[in-house]
């Protein structure tokens, strides 16, 4: 993996603006979230490591939990290169090329309540 190229798409992420989070150490967190809000849904990145990240799209319905999707309209699992990539071309809500499926969330989209917990802001930008 070339850190680079992922260093320049996690700054394209925040550049598109959202919330990033992370659990574990500063220097070495076990786990970073990104959440975009949208009106209607949210996007959401989830990096585990060099070779395990998650990235998928859920509805923001009243009272939903983005961090514990009951659906998705799409989702991705790959190295975090290319699931940064993936997430970086998704269609924004409402452009005709977005996805709108009715998808059963994969395991691999769900964060832990514990892990929650442990969690801080990295950063905030405005959507």
């Amino acid at each position: 993996m070339n850190r680079a190229e992922v260093d320049e798409l996690l700054r394209e992420l925040r550049r598109r603006g959202g919330v990033f989070y992370a659990s574990g150490p500063k220097d070495g967190p076990e786990v970073v979230v990104h959440a975009h809000l949208w009106p209607t849904c949210a996007d959401v990145v989830i990096l585990r490591g060099e070779d395990d990240a998650t990235a998928y799209r859920t509805p923001t319905m009243p009272g939903a939990d983005v961090f514990a999707p009951v659906l998705v309209s799409w989702q991705y699992h790959a190295t975090a290169a290319w699931t940064l990539r993936a997430a970086l071309t998704l269609p924004t809500p409402g452009d005709v090329r977005a996805p709108i499926a009715v998808l059963k969330p994969d395991p691999l989209c769900f964060l832990p309540l514990d892990l929650r917990r442990r969690w801080g802001h990295l950063g905030r930008r405005p959507a």
